[in-house]
């Protein structure tokens, strides 16, 4: 009997632990998307402010998408800058590392989860 026990114990953990794999999932689809305290004209400032134009190689027009993930606790993480000019990829992501204002996070259901957010960014030089 204590064997049938164990048996039906392990069967219906297993549902269990594999719900917790959903917590860590990245959604691209919320209820309410992940703010920046004042709004994304305030984050666009502060971007504007941490960027370091001179260190992009080159002259023109330079065109970049950052996408990261806000984190449940409004912090950010996974920050990747795709675009033709590597110099002004990296300068964007610097930019993107030293603000440390705090996001609010998405939420699904009133819950907050992890969500994927993209910024891009164009610079004439």
């Amino acid at each position: 009997m204590k064997k049938l026990l164990l048996l039906f114990a392990l069967l219906f953990a297993v549902p269990v632990f594999s719900q917790n794999k959903n917590e860590n999932e990245i959604l691209e689809t919320v209820d309410k998307a992940a703010t920046f305290e004042g709004g994304i004209s305030s984050f666009r400032n502060e971007f504007a402010k941490n960027f370091n134009i001179n260190k992009v190689i080159g002259k023109g027009s330079f065109h970049t998408e950052i996408t990261f993930i806000v984190e449940r606790d409004g912090t950010i993480s996974n920050i990747k800058a795709t675009g033709e000019n590597q110099s002004f990829n990296e300068q964007a992501i610097k930019a993107i590392k030293k603000i440390s204002t705090k996001w609010s996070p998405a939420k699904v259901k009133g819950t907050e989860v992890r969500s994927r957010f993209r910024f891009p960014s164009t610079v004439n030089i």
